[in-house]
C-alpha cells in the first residue's frame, strides 16, 4: 500500500522530504517549524497516541481550541489511523455531551483551554475509556509511525452547522480529503506565499484550510484570533499573501477606519464563500486591495470548495461562484431531476472530495446522495459554460406578491448605498419583508430615506416593508475573531413584532 494514500503522509511527510528547511507552519508570531520540523513533532504526538491505546481506526473524540494542537494532533491521527471526531469548542455543553455519545468514539483528546468543560463532561461519558490531555502527547520517538488507513478509509467525522437539530456527522476519508487539499492547485501562488488564518480550523476548516496550504507547499500563518484587528497587525508582519473568509469580515474590516494606516499590501489571493459578496463591497475591497484577486468560492461540509472563479477581473461574473475545480462537477436538477441550464433548481455537487455519507444516518444519507451526486438543498442556476449562481437555501426564500425572492438580492441593494456597511434581509408573515442595516463608521441612516431610495432601485416585490437601523447584526460564531455567517433566523426573531 503506497504510503501517498494516507492523509497525513501525502500532506505533511513528503513536504519534509520535498523541501525539509521550508518553514511549514508559524504559530502566532512565537514559534516556527520547518516542513521537516513539523513533520518530526507530529510523529512524536502520533507515537504518543500509540503509547496511550489509540489504534487504527478508533474513533478518537478531539475538543481542541489551540490551533497549533489541532494541526499537531488532527495529523498525528491521520498518520497512525485513528478517525478524528472533530468536535467543536463552541458548542453548547449539551450539545457536546450528546455529540459525543451518539459518534461511537471510546478516546476523547482535549488541550488545557476546554480542561473545565472535559470535567463537566466526563462523568456522563461512560464510553469514553481513554482521557488523553493534548499537552501530555509527546514522545522522543521521532521516527515514522506504522501509517494505519489509505485512500478509502475513514479519515475524520465533521459536523454540519446543526441549525436544524443536533449537528450532522459528515464522514471524510482520506481520499475526499486529500482531494480537497488541492483547492490551491488552481489559484495562483508562487514560491513564499503565505496562508494566514485562525482557530476556525477545527473542524471542516481543516481540510479546507490547513490541508490545502500545506500540500501546496505553503507557509500556513496561525493565530488564535483572526478579527480585524489581529489581522491588521498578522498580515503585515508575516507578509500573509493568501486569506480565507466570509464577506462579511471585510464589511466590519472596511467599515472601520483603524485599517487605512496598515500595509496590507502582500495580500494577493482573498477567498470568499458562505454568503454573498455584492457588488459594493467588491468594490470597496479592490479599492482598498488593488493588487489582491478576489474569488468566490461554493461548498458545503458534505463538498467543500467545489466551485470557484475569480470575480474582479470579469473571468467570472461577480454574484456567482464561478465553475466547478479540476476534478469535480456542478449541475442543476429541476424537482423531477432532470438537468436544467439557465432554470432555477437544486445544486447538484460530485467529486472526489464529496463525503461518503452521514455517520450511522442511512436515510439522512440517502436523502442527499444521489448516485455520484450530493444534493444538500441549495438553489441556483448554471450557466451554458458552467457558470454556477447560488441563490441560496429554501428556506431563507422570500415569496412578496407571489415573487420567490433571495434575500442577497435586497441585502445588495442596500449596501450599494454609501452609507450602509451591512445588510440583512428576511420575510415577515404574509409576504412581507424587513430589512436590518448598519450605518457604515461615522455615518448616519434615515429607515424612511432608506426606503424610498430603495424604492427607486427594486422592483415591488423585493422591495421592504419595514426598514430597521441596527448596531450590528447577528452571526454565527466561529471562532475567527470577525463575524460569521449571518443569521437571518436571529433577525427574524428580534423584529418580526415591528410587522405583526
Amino acid at each position: 500500500m503506497t504510503p501517498y494514500g494516507n492523509y497525513g503522509h501525502a500532506l505533511l511527510t513528503s513536504g519534509a522530504a520535498r523541501t525539509p528547511d521550508q518553514v511549514a507552519l508559524t504559530y502566532c508570531g512565537e514559534q516556527s517549524f520547518t516542513y521537516d520540523e513539523l513533520n518530526r513533532l507530529v510523529n512524536r504526538r502520533a507515537h504518543a497516541l500509540l503509547a496511550a491505546g489509540v489504534r487504527p481506526g478508533q474513533r478518537v473524540a478531539a475538543l481542541l481550541n489551540e490551533t497549533l494542537r489541532v494541526a499537531e494532533v488532527y495529523l498525528a491521527q491521520a498518520k497512525i489511523g485513528a478517525i478524528t471526531a472533530a468536535l467543536n469548542p463552541y458548542w453548547p455543553v449539551e450539545t457536546l455531551r450528546a455529540v459525543v455519545a451518539s459518534s461511537g468514539c471510546t478516546a476523547f483528546v482535549h488541550d488545557a483551554t476546554v480542561a473545565h468543560v472535559v470535567e463537566e463532561i466526563r462523568p456522563s461519558l461512560p464510553e469514553i475509556t481513554t482521557w488523553i490531555s493534548a499537552e501530555d502527547l509527546d514522545s522522543g520517538e521521532e521516527g515514522e509511525p506504522p501509517l494505519g488507513a489509505f485512500f478509502d478509509d475513514p479519515l475524520a467525522l465533521y459536523y454540519t452547522s446543526g441549525t436544524t437539530g443536533l449537528p450532522k456527522p459528515v464522514v471524510h476519508t482520506h481520499a475526499s480529503s486529500l482531494a480537497t487539499a488541492q483547492i490551491w492547485l488552481d489559484v495562483p501562488r508562487a514560491p513564499g506565499s503565505v496562508f494566514g488564518t485562525g482557530a476556525i480550523i477545527w473542524g471542516i476548516g481543516f481540510p479546507a484550510i490547513v490541508g490545502p496550504a500545506l500540500y501546496a507547499g505553503m507557509r500556513l500563518v496561525l493565530e488564535q484570533d483572526w478579527g480585524p484587528a489581529n489581522f491588521l497587525k498578522v498580515v503585515p508582519r508575516e507578509k500573509v499573501t493568501h486569506v480565507s473568509q466570509i464577506p462579511s469580515f471585510y464589511a466590519a474590516l472596511l467599515g472601520d477606519s483603524a485599517h487605512e494606516p496598515v500595509d496590507l499590501s502582500s495580500i494577493r489571493v482573498i477567498m470568499l464563500g458562505g454568503e454573498p459578496l455584492t457588488a459594493s463591497l467588491l468594490a470597496r475591497i479592490k479599492q482598498r486591495l488593488p493588487e489582491a484577486g478576489v474569488y468566490s468560492y461554493y461548498g458545503q461540509t458534505e463538498a467543500p470548495y467545489t466551485c470557484m472563479g475569480r470575480v474582479d477581473d470579469g473571468s467570472t461574473p461577480l454574484g456567482s461562484s464561478g465553475r466547478a475545480r479540476t476534478g469535480c462537477a456542478v449541475a442543476v436538477t429541476d424537482p423531477s431531476g432532470a438537468r436544467v441550464v439557465d432554470t432555477i433548481g437544486e445544486i447538484n455537487l460530485a467529486g472526489p472530495h464529496r463525503m461518503s455519507g452521514y455517520d450511522l444516518l442511512p436515510d439522512r444519507t440517502a436523502e442527499v446522495l444521489r448516485g455520484e451526486w450530493y444534493v444538500g438543498g441549495d438553489l441556483g442556476t448554471v450557466s451554458a459554460d458552467g457558470v454556477l449562481r447560488v441563490l441560496g437555501r429554501r428556506e431563507d426564500a422570500i415569496l412578496k406578491g407571489g415573487v420567490w425572492t433571495q434575500p442577497a438580492a435586497v441585502e445588495e441593494a442596500a449596501t450599494a448605498l454609501d452609507p450602509v456597511a451591512e445588510a440583512g434581509a428576511v420575510g415577515i408573515g404574509d409576504g412581507r419583508i424587513l430589512l436590518a442595516v448598519v450605518p457604515r463608521a461615522g455615518q448616519t441612516l434615515d429607515s424612511s430615506k432608506l426606503s424610498l431610495e430603495l424604492a427607486d432601485t427594486l422592483p415591488p416585490h423585493q422591495r421592504p416593508d419595514v426598514i430597521v437601523v441596527a448596531e450590528s447584526l447577528p452571526h454565527a460564531e466561529d471562532a475567527s475573531g470577525g463575524p460569521g455567517k449571518l443569521l437571518r433566523r436571529e433577525i427574524r426573531e428580534k423584529y418580526q413584532h415591528l410587522v405583526d
